[in-house]
């Protein structure tokens, strides 16, 4: 969450509120309820509610892993610079440069929130078995070592590292620049799993078998009730 309030309720017993820098980290796994939505005071007063939202697959020896539900707030997250005190990075899961963010996850991913200024130049060191995504949330700036440019909204893939043949890389960092405003950055990326992907709606599977038998769960009520325990 970027700006604003969220709620979280789900059938594991999960919840709670977050707000400006907090994040919800939800691990659906076997199979779960939720919801979640801005209070309804915000709703009915208005403001600023500025969000995104990632969802991150899991591979299919862990897709029946029990679920999780993780509330992390922007107290708890790895708060970093760069050398010349230009960005503040945010870690929040994963490790980067020796430093490890509070998320849990179930596959090996970095997430981390940039704050770059105007003029500054930020080289995050990458692992070379990792892809890498960088997702600008506003401001303008370039990226990689031949300086594409990236402004509020887009998406910038890199694929450079491994033995994958290089594009808007710089070795082994992944580098962001700001020009004559401040970037704001969300860059993730993990590595890859390399297995088939089966979705219909909210459920991600390998198979259309599994789909249809995550669907059946569902229909069945195997995935609980909100609130956890009621119906």
């Amino acid at each position: 969450m970027i700006d604003g309030v969220m709620d979280h309720l789900d059938s594991n017993g999960g919840g709670g509120t977050i707000t400006n820098g907090d994040t919800q980290w939800m691990t659906a796994g076997a199979g779960i309820l939720h919801k979640e939505a801005p209070p309804e005071w915000l709703v009915q007063q208005g403001g600023l509610f500025h969000g995104i939202q990632l969802w991150v697959n899991l591979p299919g020896a862990k897709k029946m892993t029990a679920p999780k539900y993780q509330d992390i707030r922007s107290s708890s997250v790895a708060l970093l610079a760069s050398h010349d005190g230009g960005a503040l990075v945010r870690l929040i899961a994963g490790d980067l440069a020796g430093h490890s963010g509070p998320g849990s996850t179930q596959t090996p991913i970095t997430l981390l929130h940039a704050t770059v200024s105007p003029g500054a130049r930020l080289a995050l060191p990458w692992r070379r078995d990792f892809n890498a995504l960088a997702y600008v949330l506003s401001g303008s700036g370039t990226v990689g070592a031949d300086k594409r440019p990236l402004k509020s909204g887009q998406l910038a893939v890199f694929n450079g590292f491994g033995d994958r043949p290089g594009l808007g890389t710089d070795g082994e960092f992944v580098t962001i620049s700001a020009t004559t405003e401040t970037l704001e950055v969300i860059v993730l990326g993990g590595e890859p799993i390399g297995e088939p992907v089966a979705h219909y709606g909210p459920f991600v599977m390998n198979t259309q078998a599994e789909l249809v038998q995550a669907m059946e769960d569902f229909q069945a009520g195997r995935l609980g009730t909100i609130p956890a325990g009621h119906a």
